[in-house]
């Protein structure tokens, strides 16, 4: 991440005229402008400011006396608390969509009760803290006109209703539209993307197809401004029935390839039990904080580190692997633990303009420590990427790595084998080890019992 003095440009805020986030030594600020003062002021004497913190809804913030990069335009700067890692919506399975969907439309209604309206319902303004969806974006509530239609109501279905739907209805890897459309999913394509019985459905109908309609209508022309009012109830109908929407909306988190990896493993009980006791050791020599464990499915070692308070990022490129983890994170209330959807082999670019406004997954980085269990064989073999690329891209990521690697004679190897030619002469133990250790040391290596596959700390080399 990016952390040079006054950098404007942090989290893509340099498009909103109210205000936006900037980086001082470790910290990160907000300069309000003189635009949104009166906003801002009433948000906070509202009351509305102290119930949408008080109900974890609204990262909480301090005022602070810190003078702003732009002082000619500046009435406050503030702190807000830190999200300890930044998720995107491309990176979310369905259900934690559906929650940050959820999450802003209930933001709506109570702002709604204290006179004032969400202006902006972009899904970047949600991120994830402790397990839930939670608001970042102070700068985002207006004040209330009776009669005024909801501004933020075409973004609300490109970013959230749009992807929910396609995932829904179409086929779960269609959210993978948002790393193409930053601004939402246009809700033309949403359209013709969606099955036709999906007409039959009125929310839909109203919400996707005939919005698209409008919005095709009146693009090419000047609109005459009117004094059309839209009521108060009505308003809170619009919403309500959104959420209404959203909230039956289903994914059935399988027929995917990895989804049900735990019920074919090729480990004997006594074998994963042993492996569970190796890695559960390496972590007893070290005092990591933040860990990523890459290819964690749903989670199994993933809770090693989240029973030992370690804040753990659990990757995997199978939606229903990542839905599954969040389920259970959910359900048994689990706060260290942040489920998140990775390519390994294509994994989140910068995107936006100039590439800076969605950070790479790099710039996120690194981790204290990395997990890559049962995953070298998939990238080496499965994806052809030569064991030196493979280190130099773990020693970027992580300073200690704990990785399993799986030899030939495994019996998941000869399977990728028996559907391919072996040009993998390199691919051995002996080879592994040469090539991580020109990036790391390895500190400790243990064969796990009734297997030929063995465990590795390794700890990264100071350059």
């Amino acid at each position: 991440m990016n952390k040079s003095t006054n950098n404007r440009n942090a989290f893509g805020s340099f498009r909103d005229p109210s205000g936006f986030v900037f980086y001082r030594e470790e910290s990160i600020l907000r300069q309000i402008n003189l635009v949104y003062k009166e906003n801002y002021d009433f948000f906070i004497k509202s009351g509305l400011y102290k119930r949408l913190t008080d109900s974890n809804l609204l990262i909480p913030h301090e005022e602070t006396d810190i003078n702003g990069p732009e002082p000619g335009r500046l009435y406050k700067v503030i702190k807000p608390e830190k999200i300890p890692f930044i998720s995107y919506p491309y990176e979310w399975c369905f259900s934690q969509m559906k929650d940050a969907a959820l999450a802003t439309l209930a933001i709506q209604k109570i702002s709604l009760s204290f006179g004032m309206s969400l202006k902006d319902c972009s899904a970047y303004n949600i991120q994830f803290k402790k397990g839930k969806p939670i608001f970042i974006d102070t700068l985002s509530f207006e004040k209330y006109k009776e009669g005024r239609p909801w501004v933020a109501y075409r973004q609300f279905c490109q970013h959230f209703l749009a992807p929910l739907v396609l995932m829904s209805y179409k086929d779960i890897r269609l959210n993978q539209l948002l790393r193409v459309y930053i601004d939402g999913i246009p809700l033309d394509l949403a359209s013709s993307l969606l099955p036709f019985y999906a007409r039959c459905k009125f929310s839909l109908l109203v919400h996707i197809h005939l919005h698209a309609k409008a919005q095709k209508h009146f693009s090419n022309r000047t609109a005459k401004i009117t004094k059309g009012r839209i009521t108060r109830l009505s308003f809170m109908g619009l919403v309500d029935s959104l959420d209404s929407a959203i909230r039956k909306l289903r994914w059935n988190a399988q027929g995917t390839e990895w989804g049900d990896y735990y019920d074919n493993v090729n480990y004997s009980p006594e074998g994963f039990r042993h492996k569970m006791t190796i890695v559960s050791d390496f972590l007893e020599k070290l005092n990591p904080k933040v860990a990523w464990d890459l290819g964690a499915n749903i989670g199994v070692f993933s809770r090693i580190l989240s029973d030992k308070k370690i804040r753990v990022i659990s990757f995997d490129i199978d939606p229903a692997a990542v839905e599954k983890n969040y389920i259970q994170c959910t359900a048994k209330g689990e706060k260290n633990i942040l489920p998140l959807l990775l390519d390994l082999t294509n994994p989140s670019p910068g995107i936006g303009w100039n590439n800076k406004e969605r950070m790479s997954l790099l710039e996120r980085g690194p981790a204290d420590i990395v997990f890559a269990l049962a995953l070298i064989h998939h990238l080496a073999i499965s994806n052809n990427l030569p064991l030196n690329e493979i280190a130099d891209f773990f020693s970027r990521i992580c300073d200690s790595l704990i990785i399993e690697f799986v030899p030939k004679e495994d019996t998941q190897v000869r399977r990728l084998l028996s559907i391919r030619k072996d040009i993998f002469p390199n691919y051995t133990q002996q080879n592994f080890e040469d090539e991580f250790e020109i990036f790391f040391v390895i500190r400790e290596s243990v064969p796990v019992r009734s297997s030929q596959r063995i465990l590795y700390l390794m700890e990264r080399k100071r350059i």
